[in-house]
């Protein structure tokens, strides 16, 4: 009886430690996708992470209507349950909002990849992505986690000029920097033209949940 006390005990423990490491990593990520970066002066340790997040970070869920949904936070959501519930998270710098973070994830060649997509102020511009779980191919896919990527997403417009959501394509080769189709473009993987796709894909499909919310925000830059 002791022993297996004992036992479930260690197990809970492990239980609660994974899952804190599992919110630690979400946060560090969703920070990352939102312009924030440790320093070898400051590094992120969990503690860290925690802080910047509880003092610049305000995390909510709207429904598909674009609506907040009061005393509801991203961590109460169940994916099986919540369907129609999305998680958003905001940045405030001295007061005003400085950007969203929405999650993103989808197939991309080989598994499912997860990230976050930032967004700034005005509902309309990226800010940042950032990818914290794939099985895409070193060297090729994977390089979705890298900086020169990543990069070529910050200020790039998902909306067209009729304002409709368009989402941000992934091209193959580079972006022809003359085209009318520019502002959406960013430069591809070579050798990744499934990764690429995927993303494309996903990226539209998880902006057009998000997209009531960020009209509301459009509209009202405009009146």
């Amino acid at each position: 009886m002791i022993l297996a006390f004992v036992l479930s005990s260690a197990y809970s423990s492990l239980e609660d430690i994974t899952y804190n490491n599992i919110q630690a990593d979400i946060k560090k990520n969703i920070l990352s996708s939102l312009g924030f970066t440790p320093s070898n002066e400051d590094p992120w340790t969990t503690e860290k992470v925690e802080q910047i997040f509880n003092e610049s970070i305000v995390s909510f869920v709207i429904n598909k209507s674009g609506n907040v949904i009061p005393d509801k936070l991203p961590e109460d959501l169940d994916p099986k349950v919540d369907t129609d519930l999305y998680p958003l998270y905001k940045k405030i710098v001295d007061g005003q909002v400085d950007g969203f973070s929405i999650p993103i994830s989808g197939k991309g060649l080989w598994g499912t990849m997860y990230g976050y997509f930032s967004i700034e102020p005005d509902g309309a511009t990226a800010k940042g992505i950032t990818f914290y779980k794939h099985i895409e191919t070193p060297g090729l896919g994977a390089e979705v986690d890298k900086p020169w990527f990543q990069q070529n997403f910050v200020g790039k417009r998902f909306i067209d000029k009729e304002g409709n959501l368009i989402g941000i394509q992934t091209v193959k080769g580079k972006v022809d920097n003359s085209s009318d189709e520019a502002y959406h473009q960013v430069d591809g993987i070579t050798g990744a033209t499934m990764t690429s796709r995927g993303l494309n894909k996903f990226l539209l499909k998880d902006l057009k949940y998000y997209n009531s919310y960020f009209e509301q925000i459009r509209k009202s830059i405009k009146s």
